[in-house]
């Protein structure tokens, strides 16, 4: 169960230091990449951010690749 716990730990860790990087690109004014869609009339707003999650996944997967070869697996 300790092992579970230790892993617990670091997740949350890493979900503060995100939201803490998310928190702060909106302060600094961060409102998403060129080529995100974005739709705005009246009463209606539309945002898909279509670049970003591609970048976010590109980030992601490199890694999530480098701990794995880090790691020797």
């Amino acid at each position: 169960m300790s092992d579970v716990g230790k892993m617990l730990m670091l997740l949350g860790v890493v979900v503060v230091v995100i939201g803490a990087a998310v928190w702060g690109a909106g302060r600094l004014g961060f409102r998403g990449l060129p080529g995100d869609v974005r739709y705005e009339v009246e009463n209606v707003r539309f945002y898909f951010p279509v670049v970003t999650c591609l970048v976010l996944s590109l980030v992601l997967t490199l890694g999530m690749w480098l701990w794995r070869y880090l790691s020797g697996r």
